[in-house]
């Protein structure tokens, strides 16, 4: 993988472990020489991300809305940072630009992230790796009601096997490159699909 999003909270939460794994995170990508896509802000877990990429000499994109340009505060060291008009035009950007999807701690957004990419994973749109990073068991519940949609018949086994979770970012990433290199499909998501042209 040469490129990965990273979704993730902009606030930092109330627990100092989750600034600290974010940080790692981006540190851990700038060593595997991958380039962060994320939303481009300076707030929260998403700044925390970016800075430790930046410090530890990794590429970073941030996709913004210019609406959210004022509000997240526009992280302003990075590698290139685009504006685009709306949030869908960000989301599907952000993927354009990426081999696979990393997802942190985060609140309403981060969840709106994560199920679209797992929904465009299970319509084969999208055919790189979806890990989720299980910070201090963060995503306990998530990942129970997974298994549950799954045992009640609303999810095929294959799909709930496309997210892929683990405890540390060490692990998840290689469980993401190994999902990237067994993949025989790895295309581009075509994002003018999910873009709206009025």
């Amino acid at each position: 993988m040469k490129s990965i999003v990273v979704y993730c909270g902009s606030n930092p939460g109330k627990k100092t472990i989750y600034q600290e794994v974010a940080y790692a995170l981006g540190k851990q990508l700038a060593e595997r020489q991958i380039k962060v896509v994320y939303g481009g802000g300076n707030l929260g877990l998403m700044g925390r991300v970016a800075d430790g990429a930046l410090e530890n000499g990794g590429d970073v994109i941030g996709i913004i809305p210019n609406f959210l340009a004022k509000l997240e505060v526009a992280h302003k060291t990075l590698t290139d940072l685009e504006f685009v008009d709306t949030m869908h035009e960000r989301k599907a950007r952000m993927v354009a630009l990426s081999d696979g999807v990393l997802v942190l701690p985060g609140g309403y957004g981060t969840l709106d992230e994560l199920f679209e990419i797992l929904a465009w994973s299970q319509l084969r749109l999208f055919h790189g790796p979806v890990g989720v990073l299980n910070v201090n068991g963060f995503y306990d519940h998530l990942i129970a009601h997974a298994d549950k949609m799954t045992e009640e018949g609303f999810l095929r086994p294959e799909n709930r096997a496309l997210m892929l979770v683990a405890e540390t970012g060490e692990e998840l990433l290689e469980k993401m490159e190994e999902f990237f290199r067994q993949n025989s499909e790895n295309k581009p998501l075509d994002h003018t699909l999910y873009v709206s042209k009025s």
